[in-house]
């Protein structure tokens, strides 16, 4: 029996090493002609536009194409898309092709780096070009230093990464742009050839290079944008088919910049205009239009610092915490409205419904570390179902509410690291049977009913002793 098991991890080696003969020809069949890469620093989501020029120069057509990223960079991945470009027609007019990225684990991976996959529409043959525009964003990337300063400071950050762009295949050819928020740049790591103009640096061109090259760089800059940050978003959407859809959003606020030292003068905030240059006083919350009975309250009551604009198309409203947020503080609020829910609310063709609303933070520019989004379907409602378009954790729950028999189903939707991009469609589908909207009404008659039968049991009983 023992001979019989020992072959077994002499075989497992050998697909292993065949998985890993197959994956390093593949690197080596795929060349990119040209790379540019453009950073953008303007504000603490970090948007990262990269268009590569793939090249097939193996014998055999190759239908994915290997993305790599530092360890220390996919932690702060919050969002990766991958477009395929196609010149038609006389005139070269440029489409795009969506195409699906998914992280891969390859064994053999130099320094813990780690991979998404491009998936190509159609296999790039021997000899063919292919154009690939694609777009991440970083999140939490930027590094204060100092890390505490005054009111009266700017605000000082590093950013960290390569000069060369990391891949697994040869790049001939690559060039990198980093756009800073200003020009105030207080120190930036030269690599020949390498330069600055204003608030855009520029590295490159390099000429042939190896897989895996690295060439670490540093940006020390000013940005004194307001470093937005929601640890945590609880949304509520509850559906009631009386006509409305009631909207509960909890924030947990904080400033992810520099923390703030020494002690905060609101006469100096307010006389002068660099002193707190760092910090912000309001948020612009983009709201879905005709909405109404809009309320903004903290754990104090009501707050009357908001400005609410509406018109056809949107929504605006401009909140105003009780105080200016600096590097570390933190706030804590609610807000809430209401909404037409014929906008949301539809009938799909096989007789299920379904909500279509809208993902993500309203905020702008505003990283939400944990976003959980609960869709309150009403009583009665069975089989439901969401489709969102990119992972999400999805699971059950029951709430129940006044005169609630069996209790509400509940879709909870949780996503980490959500970034404005995230603000797209999704659809929660269910049935429901119209008789369970004269359940309430029922009850309601029923208690009702039955009160002015004890009423009646009560004047007509005599219940005295004797006559």
């Amino acid at each position: 029996m023992d001979a019989l098991l020992r072959p077994r991890p002499t075989l497992s080696l050998v697909f292993i090493s065949l998985f890993l003969f197959l994956s390093r020809s593949f690197s080596q069949e795929i060349h990119i002609t040209n790379a540019e890469r453009r950073i953008d620093l303007s504000s603490h989501i970090i948007k990262v536009f990269l268009t590569l020029k793939v090249e097939n120069t193996g014998e055999t057509a190759a239908s994915d194409i290997l993305l790599a990223f530092p360890p220390t960079q996919v932690q702060h991945i919050a969002f990766i898309e991958a477009l395929a470009t196609a010149t038609t027609g006389k005139r070269k007019k440029k489409s795009y092709v969506r195409l699906d990225v998914k992280p891969t684990e390859l064994p053999d991976a130099p320094n813990g780096i780690k991979y998404f996959t491009i998936s190509l529409i159609n296999p790039l043959k021997s000899g063919d070009t292919a154009t690939l525009e694609v777009l991440y964003i970083f999140t939490h990337s930027l590094e204060p230093f100092p890390v505490e300063i005054s009111q009266s400071e700017s605000q000082l950050v590093y950013y960290r990464d390569s000069a060369l762009i990391l891949s697994p295949y040869r790049i001939k050819q690559q060039i990198t742009f980093i756009k800073t928020p200003s020009t105030k740049v207080e120190s930036f790591t030269r690599v020949e050839p390498s330069n600055r103009a204003g608030t855009e640096l520029k590295y490159g061109p390099f000429e042939d290079q190896t897989p895996y090259s690295f060439s670490p760089i540093t940006v020390h800059f000013e940005n004194n944008n307001p470093f937005a940050v929601v640890e945590e978003l609880v949304r509520e959407v509850e559906i009631s088919h009386w006509g409305s859809l009631q909207i509960t959003e909890h924030y947990n606020l904080v400033h992810g910049g520099a923390r703030h030292k020494g002690v905060f003068s609101r006469v100096d905030y307010q006389s002068r205009s660099f002193s707190g240059a760092y910090s912000f006083k309001q948020l612009l919350a983009r709201l879905p239009p005709r909405v109404h009975s809009v309320y903004y309250r903290d754990e104090i009551g009501n707050i009357s610092s908001s400005h609410l604009r509406t018109d056809s198309r949107k929504s605006e409203l401009e909140i105003e915490p009780r105080y200016p947020l600096f590097g570390g503080w933190k706030a804590t609020f609610v807000i809430g409205y209401v909404l037409p829910l014929q906008d949301f609310l539809f009938e799909s063709s096989d007789g299920r419904r379904y909500l279509n609303f809208t993902f993500g933070c309203p905020l702008v520019e505003t990283v939400v570390d944990k976003l959980t989004i609960k869709v309150v379907l009403p009583e009665g409602s069975k089989d439901p179902s969401a489709v969102v378009p990119f992972p999400v954790e999805q699971h059950l729950e029951t709430k129940y509410s006044y005169l609630d028999i069996v209790g509400r189903t509940v879709v909870v939707l949780e996503k980490k690291n959500a970034v404005p991009v995230h603000n797209t469609p999704f659809q929660v589908y269910y049935t429901f049977n119209p008789i369970f909207m004269l359940a309430e009404p029922l009850m309601l008659a029923s208690a009702f009913f039955l009160l002015f039968v004890a009423c009646l049991a009560y004047l007509h009983v005599d219940l005295s002793i004797r006559k």
